[in-house]
Parts: structure tokens; sequence; C-alpha cells
């Protein structure tokens, strides 16, 4: 039965339609007349095709003389994130599954990929946010190579998903399909591991307990399980139609999960150009999944780092977003889930109760999503409401969850959390930045306070240890943007901001870097832009000054009467040139984008 679209949702697509008809119709145009060249292949020479197939072995006949599909596999493949280890048998799977299905499969190359949670809080993450450009950079060179009719494209985390997205537009005339590897085994649960790094903060506990508590939180190959960045981004493959329906949340290792692998390297063959369902990328990645995504990521209650990587990944498609399409459709959509950080359950949880396929037809059922969407799996983004099972050793799809198994963890749109996404624009004499607010007790919307000033995050945590924090306080951490240093999240603030938000201080964070999508109940104002080192704003606020940042009526201003006046300062920032291979990225921190239009550099 079809649902009558949200005036807002409707209003909001049709603003990003109208601020994109340039840019997105040079870029299709683009697409089609790569397209209409035909398969890739039939252009390279005989030369150029047996350096491509002559470590094929039984597959090099099959490659050079019949009509048969390639795909090109990028991976994300290391041992050094858990959510990528078990990538590394994949290529054999889909091999196996491509050449039974009477198709062949390549991998094409490898993309980097660093783990967030090693480099939280080290010089290492300078380089995270950057990473994500180096990923498309990559796999637009494993691409380059145009022996492929459609791509799959292994990865999970953080800067992974929206690199390997920006690549898949950019080849948008290729199909491609995103093939997830789920999440861990729940473990310890995220608010008993949240409650050891507290008490390690405030010197309650020793390294060996907090040791003891993060191991057994990560614990084995697969997504870590709270709801940050890395589980947002499987989600929104899911929304916008480049996942299988139902294969975000399985855990590896599973009959199911090696199932659904050889299911998306069968579609990958079914949806080539040689066919007859030839879906490209460009074909999916329109307007109208953008803003399902994005949907997506208010009704989860997902990770704010997706703020800055959607307009990047949409531009690499030809759509422009802004941050008040974010607002404004977190204003109509409402707060489904309770998912670490914003509740106690993880992703497993999440999946039990339900998981993304009743999430998808509720919010059809409401009119919040575009039902007339292009998906890997077809036509009609109600596909996404169904479950995938296992019959005889394949994945066959039937009807979802119909009502959810546990409203403590997930409930019908009519019955929401609460009836927005939680996140705001804010914007004021201190420059536009966002919050997310869905985990933020709401007497803590609104801190006024005096500033204290720090441009490096260790020095807040000395100031913490040295029992400098006596009073109500916001925080502001500069010269953390994209041009300074790369953008680093400053997730490691967390436990010391939550201590004094526990002693029964009003604190909040105001910052031109990054929080993670793990943080959430510090009120946080966060890619504040234009950032410090541009001279932004942020350079004029002084200790002690009387800032007040107000998530309701959306506004972040520093009520000194002189701010306007003041001269910006400079911080020195020749530290943050080299080490840990911060000196091969200078061309980035000189060439990267304001952080409300995505930071990106490539696109």
């Amino acid at each position: 039965m079809a649902h009558s679209l949200n005036d807002t949702i409707k209003r909001v697509t049709e603003r990003v339609q109208e601020r994109s008809e340039t840019t997105r119709g040079r870029y299709m145009e683009r697409m089609r007349q790569a397209a209409a060249e035909g398969p890739r292949r039939a252009h390279l020479s005989c030369g150029n095709q047996a350096h491509a197939y002559a470590a094929m072995g039984q597959d090099q006949d099959t490659l050079a003389t019949e009509r048969s599909p390639n795909i090109g596999i990028v991976t994300a493949y290391n041992d050094m994130l858990s959510a990528h280890q078990p990538f590394e048998r994949y290529p054999d799977i889909i091999r196996e599954a491509a050449r039974a299905a009477g198709g062949t499969a390549q991998v094409a190359g490898g993309v980097p990929a660093m783990c967030d949670g090693v480099t939280q809080g080290q010089v290492g993450m300078e380089l995270s946010l950057f990473s994500r450009d180096v990923i498309a950079l990559a796999a637009g060179v494993a691409l380059s190579h145009n022996t492929f009719d459609s791509a799959l494209y292994l990865g999970v985390c953080d800067k992974i998903v929206p690199g390997l997205v920006i690549a898949a537009g950019t080849f948008g005339y290729l199909p491609g399909i995103f093939i997830p590897a789920g999440p861990m085994p729940s473990g310890l649960p995220n608010d008993e591991k949240a409650k050891v790094r507290q008490k390690f903060a405030a010197g309650e506990v020793g390294r060996d307990e907090l040791m003891k508590a993060e191991m057994a939180s990560y614990h084995s190959p697969g997504t870590c399980t709270f709801y940050g960045t890395a589980n947002s981004n499987q989600m929104l493959m899911e929304f916008m139609g480049l996942h299988l329906p139902g294969s975000s949340f399985v855990n590896p290792g599973t009959p199911l999960r090696e199932a659904l692998t050889v299911a998306g390297t069968e579609r990958a063959l079914e949806i080539t150009q040689l066919g007859n369902d030839y879906r490209p990328v460009c074909d999916v990645l329109d307007e109208k999944a953008f803003v399902n995504g994005i949907v997506g990521l208010m009704a989860t209650g997902g990770s704010t780092n997706l703020v800055l990587h959607l307009p990047a990944m949409a531009r690499a498609a030809g759509v422009e977003l802004r941050l008040e399409d974010f607002e404004d459709i977190s204003s109509v959509t409402p707060l489904m889930a309770k998912v670490y950080p914003n509740g106690l359950a993880d992703v497993n949880h999440f999946h039990a109760a339900g998981g993304l396929g009743f999430m998808i037809g509720e919010l059809l059922k409401t009119g919040l999503l575009h039902e007339d969407v292009k998906t890997v799996a077809g036509d009609g983004l109600h596909l996404y409401s169904q479950e995938p099972k296992i019959a005889d050793g394949r994945v066959v799809y039937g009807p979802g969850a119909g009502e959810t198994q546990n409203d403590r963890i997930l409930r019908p749109a009519s019955d929401p959390f609460q009836p927005t996404g939680g996140l705001k624009q804010l914007a004021g004499n201190l420059g536009k930045g966002m919050m997310k607010t869905s985990a933020v007790a709401p007497e803590r919307h609104v801190i006024e306070a005096k500033a204290r000033v720090f441009h490096d995050q260790e020095d807040v945590k000395t100031a913490f240890k040295n029992g400098e924090f006596t009073e109500d306080t916001i925080v502001v951490v500069r010269f953390q943007g994209p041009s300074s240093n790369g953008m680093p999240e400053l997730h490691s603030l967390t436990p010391t901001l939550s201590v004094l938000q526990d002693r029964g201080l009003k604190v909040a964070l105001v910052t031109d870097g990054r929080m993670s999508g793990a943080s959430g109940k510090v009120p946080s104002a966060i890619h504040v832009s234009p950032e410090a080192a541009k001279g932004g704003p942020l350079a004029r606020v002084r200790d002690g000054d009387l800032l007040r940042v107000d998530a309701v009526s959306g506004k972040i201003d520093c009520l000194a009467a002189d701010f306007a006046q003041r001269e910006p300062v400079t911080a020195d920032l020749s530290g943050n040139g080299h080490g840990v291979g911060r000196e091969l990225f200078a061309a980035f921190r000189a060439n990267v984008g304001l952080a409300e239009y995505g930071a990106g550099v490539v696109v």
C-alpha cells in the first residue's frame, strides 16, 4: 500500500534536487556516456587482457574468450580491524560463487583501513579523516584497470565505507554492492566498559582493571558492538540500497553470513550490462537515496561523523547536501532505537529486536522514506523490510518482524523514544556547528558558563588531574579542524567530561574537531566552522568569556561585548606536520574543504 510522503521529507528532497540540478546533471551525463561505451574489457588490447588474466588460472579462458561478467573486488581487509579480519576469506568465497554462477571475480586492489579504536587520543588519529580520501583514491586506482563489469566493496568501519562510496560514485557506471562482515558477538556490556573508563579517569581503578574491561568488550572478529560510526555505516548501506537486505548485523563465521556473501556475488553478476537488469551505482545514489540515508541516521541515533561523510559521499554522485537538510529531516524523524551510547543495548540486541527491517517498514508506513528508489536488490525500498534466512544452503527472503521484539530497544514510529532524531544545527557568532542530543539529558540542552580554552586535548586532561575544574565550564578545544591537524576525534575527553558532569557541574564542549560516534552524554558543539586555523570565531574566544550553547534554539554564542572587535589568535601548528606519517599529508591539510561541506580533499 502506498503512503503519502511526509511534507518535510518532500520539501527537503525537492530542495536538494534543485540545489543539485547542475552538478547532478553533469555527473549523470558523464555516467551515461561511460555506460554507452559498453563493457570495459571490450576496449582492452590483447596485451592488456593477457596481463590482466595471467594469474587467474582456471578462469583465464573464461575471461579471455567468453562473454561472462567479471567482478572487481575492492577489499579493506587487514588484521588490525576486528571488523575487517573476516574479509580474509571473502575473495575465495566470491571467486568460487562467481565461477559456479558462470562468471569470474578478481581482487582489483586493496585499500588502507585504519582502526580509530587504536588511534583514539593518539597522534595517528590526525590521519583518520584524511584516510577516507586516501581510500577513495586507492579504490580508484584498483578500478582503473578497466576490466570489470561490476564491483564488490568489502568494508565496514569509520572512514572506509565513506571512502569506498566516494569511489563507487566516481565509477558510477559500474554496478556495485557493498558486502559487510557483521558485528562481533556481545561481550562486556558497553555501559559497564564506560563506567570502568570513568573510574580510571578519576583514579579509582588501575590500568589492570581498565585493560581487563577493554579486552572483555573488544574480544573477537567483527565490528565493535556499540552504535558508533562503523555500525552507522552499515545501517546507511541498507537505507541507501547498497547492501543486500538484512545483511548488516549478521555475525561473522555463521552460515547465514557466508550465504549472504554468496548471494551478493550472484547479484553482482546479474546486474551488469551483460544481463537484463543493469543497475549502475549512479542510478542507486540519487537525491532520494541520500535523504533516505539521513532519515535512517536520525531514526537510529547514529554517529555524528556521518554528518561529515554524507556530504562528501553525495558530492561524488553530483548531489549537494547541507547542514540544514540534516536538521530539517531530524525535526520530523522519530528516534526509534536505543542502542549504546543512546541506551544500554548493543547492535546484536537491536538486530534481534527486529533491526533495520522493522525500522524501514515502519518508516515507509509513516511516509518518512522514499519507496520509489532503485536498489541493488531491485526496485523499491520495501525490499529492505524483508528478512534473510537460509533454505537448502541459500538465502531466501520472507517477511521481516512485523512488530518490535523488545520495546526498550526498538519502538514503532508511532510510539518512539522521542519525536525527533536528536541532531541540531548550531549557529551564532562562534560559527556554525552541530550537536547530537539524542543521548544528552534535556536539562543539559542549554549550557551557559565561562570558557576554558585549550589547543590540545591532553591539556584538558592535565587541567582535570590538577583539579582546575571547580565550576560550571564550557571547554573550548580549538585548532582541531581539518586544516590544523586533520580534525581528530576527541573521544578520549569523554570520560573526563563525564566525571565532571557526574560531580554535578554543568559542562559542555565546543570544538572545531570531531567527537566519536560512541560519544553523546556530554553536550558537545562539534565541527564548528570556519575552524580556528582559518581565522574562524573560535580563535577570538578567551578564558573566562561567558559562552552559551543552546541546542533548543540552535544557537552557539560568545556573550562578551567586545567579541566581534577582537583579533583572532594564531597557534604554532608546526608540530602537527611531522611524525607518524603526518609529513605525507601536508597537501591534504592545505587543500581540505570546510567541515560543513564534508571536509573533503578529493571531492
